[in-house]
């Protein structure tokens, strides 16, 4: 329960950090080699050579393309069920005080609590493996010259997939420790 737990609240620790983090695409401008631009759900930044970040909001929800738009409520429907599998995972848990007297609500608190937790899982998974889909398809574009710069992986991505498989796998964990008391 203690190693379900962790994992859970580090993935849903580094769910609500991707999803606000503007590190989704980086793109190196080799005209410019000073800059280098992130995009994120929620804005673009440019950070030049010295160290100084400038960052805009997107300006329109509905210019967006289509995978930003639906990560960013995937995103922060994953928060909300992170959160809330926690809370009821916590309340399952066999250290924690609360409904002792009563074992079997404890044991569906732990597995309703897993379940949420493996739902914010793959709703992480979802948007961010949409978004590396599309850049990887962007990146080998055919029609596009060789000289146009183009989007790649940013760090967000990573840590994106990485949330979601620790979300996934503490919810696992924990519904499976319910299934063993």
């Amino acid at each position: 329960q203690a190693g379900g737990m962790l994992l859970a609240l580090l993935g849903w620790g580094s769910s609500c950090v991707t999803t606000f983090v503007p590190l989704w695409k980086n793109l190196n401008l080799d005209l410019n080699e000073l800059e280098v631009w992130n995009m994120g759900l929620w804005q673009v930044c440019i950070t030049q050579e010295e160290g100084v970040v400038e960052c805009q909001a997107h300006g329109s929800f509905l210019a967006l393309p289509p995978e930003l738009r639906i990560s960013r409520l995937l995103m922060c429907v994953s928060n909300g069920l992170g959160l809330l599998g926690c809370l009821l995972a916590a309340m399952g848990l066999d250290s924690w005080r609360a409904c002792e007297d009563k074992p079997g609500q404890k044991q569906r608190l732990l597995l309703a609590g897993g379940v949420v937790l493996g739902t914010a899982g793959i709703t992480t998974l979802v948007p961010v493996s949409w978004v590396a889909y599309n850049t990887v398809l962007d990146f080998w574009d055919e029609t596009v010259p060789d000289i146009v710069p183009r989007w790649e992986f940013g760090e967000a991505t990573f840590l994106g997939w990485f949330a979601g498989a620790f979300l996934a796998a503490g919810g696992l964990l924990l519904a499976c420790s319910a299934r063993s008391t």
